[in-house]
């Protein structure tokens, strides 16, 4: 048995997306820019395809800016609500210890040009305490950058009691909803979000393709100069073909979010039941507050590249956090910052649930994680030593 287990890393293409993008691939393939026919098409191709989007957020179509992902999105809201701050003295941010590294590395750039950044810490569920954000509210603060829902674990944060929050306080709120757009209901407006950003991958549109909602009245940045795009926002001939992909995927994906998330919601905790009755194991992430198709675990005594490869040879494709870190041999910043040690963190699993999984794939994958902890704790001396009391276990 063959199953993809990562789709936090990246989705499938739906049948949906692919249909839609095939027309502007061959046919209206012109410069949505150009004023002849086949370019006009491609323009209208953009517009339907930015409502579309809009509506399935709670957004107005003039708020929605197309990027290339996630990544793009995150760098202009912050690099933009920055220089908003910058101009009136503020240049205080506030944020967590388990964002994406596009948000972090984002933030590390600003502090090396003055500005101050208060990283709260998260509880061992990795939910940020609303009242501690709160108090860390300054007279200088210019933007709260929360992300919806953890990449690695699958925690989902109480965005509108921050949204609730910083409306009060006259801060801009940004949110990283890579996660979560596509999958749980997201509604800016609802939430009091002033910035989110979105990637088409990870919702079964293509790869290269996401979008920034930016509120209505806030100045975005430019981050590539070149053209009028996006009014003048995203330089470069619009990628129509992606874009027109990424709405039918995503507006399948909305209209489908109750039925699948709540069967995900079963065979989720299917999973996690099945891999709780391997001894000293723990769950990551809070078991309610949690994305549908998301299972996070970390087993004592094992080493998590061997697990991944190992259960590669059963069949089974996952990951031990996010992809974007796949090669450093650091533990997760995210595991470390929920309490992991060590030791613990590198022994960690991700499995993320496609829209079509099914109880026999959650079976096949139960008795594989087993097999291969027992196995590979067979040979493991930290586990010799756990086992015969040299080391003190700690899950």
């Amino acid at each position: 048995m063959k199953i993809y287990a990562d789709n936090a890393a990246t989705t499938k293409m739906s049948k949906a997306a692919i249909e839609a993008m095939l027309p502007y691939l061959e046919t209206y393939y012109g410069n949505p820019s150009s004023l002849y026919e086949e370019g006009q098409k491609a323009r209208e191709a953009v517009e339907k395809a930015r409502a579309d989007m809009a509506e399935c957020i709670g957004a107005e179509p003039g708020e929605i800016v197309f990027t290339s992902g996630g990544s793009e999105s995150d760098n202009q809201a912050i690099l933009s609500a920055a220089a908003i701050g910058k101009k009136t003295g503020k240049m205080h941010i506030i944020s967590d210890t388990i964002e994406h590294h596009a948000v972090l590395h984002t933030l590390k750039k600003l502090e090396k040009e003055g500005f101050r950044v208060t990283y709260l810490p998260v509880n061992e569920n990795g939910i940020v305490r609303t009242e501690e954000l709160e108090s860390a509210i300054r007279e200088d603060t210019c933007l709260v950058t929360i992300m919806y829902a953890n990449n690695e674990i699958g925690t989902v944060q109480p965005v509108k009691e921050i949204g609730e929050i910083c409306k009060k306080h006259k801060i801009l709120f940004h949110t990283d909803a890579v996660q979560a757009v596509g999958h749980i209901p997201v509604d800016v407006k609802a939430d009091h979000i002033d910035l989110l950003s979105a990637s088409a991958h990870k919702f079964h549109g293509p790869k290269g393709v996401g979008f920034l909602y930016a509120r209505k009245g806030i100045r975005l940045s430019t981050l590539i100069e070149g053209g009028a795009q996006e009014r003048g926002k995203r330089a470069g001939t619009e990628n129509v073909p992606g874009i027109v992909a990424a709405a039918a995927a995503l507006k399948e994906s909305c209209g489908q979010m109750s039925e699948t998330g709540e069967r995900l919601k079963l065979l989720r905790d299917m999973l996690i039941e099945g891999l709780s009755e391997i001894p000293h194991s723990a769950l990551n992430g809070d078991p309610e507050k949690r994305l549908p198709s998301n299972v996070s675990f970390c087993f004592e005594g094992i080493e998590g590249e061997s697990l991944l490869l190992l259960l590669d040879d059963k069949g089974v494709m996952a990951s031990s956090g996010s992809a974007c870190t796949s090669g450093s041999l650091d533990p997760s910043h995210v595991l470390l910052a929920i309490g992991r040690v060590h030791d613990v963190a590198h022994g960690s699993l991700r499995l993320t649930l496609g829209d079509d999984a099914t109880e026999d794939e959650i079976r096949y994958m139960t008795v594989a994680v087993k097999d291969v902890v027992n196995y590979l704790r067979g040979f493991s001396p930290v586990w010799r030593d756990l086992v015969n009391g040299k080391t003190k276990f700690i899950l």
